[in-house]
């Protein structure tokens, strides 16, 4: 059993810090999911990579709880742009490239 070493990125309704700071450790599928015929529901037998979802405060416990049970892992970095800086009045402002309309 593989498992991955993440941190999550946040949602669109999220802003500010969120739970997209803590890392989360995952289990990868084993077997591929199955689409229910009557109900057209996607389920699938492994336990693992379906139920279990473990939250860590920093990169090193989720690192150090992996090792301790002799887990096969991969840390996956996420890369942060850097945020741009807006004012509401930019919308208005004289050098504004497209013109302003209603």
């Amino acid at each position: 059993m593989f498992a991955r070493i993440f941190r999550p990125a946040k949602t669109a309704m999220q802003s500010g810090k969120s739970k997209a700071e803590k890392w989360v450790l995952e289990f990868e599928q084993r077997e591929a999911r199955t689409i229910d015929p009557l109900m057209g529901w996607t389920s699938g037998s492994d336990m693992q990579s379906n139920q279990v979802r473990l939250s860590f405060e920093t990169k090193e416990a989720a690192i150090a709880y992996a090792k301790e049970r002799n887990l096969p892992h991969q840390v996956i970095e996420r890369d942060d742009p850097a945020p741009v800086m807006k004012a509401y009045s930019d919308n208005f402002a004289y050098r504004r490239r497209a013109p302003w309309t209603h």
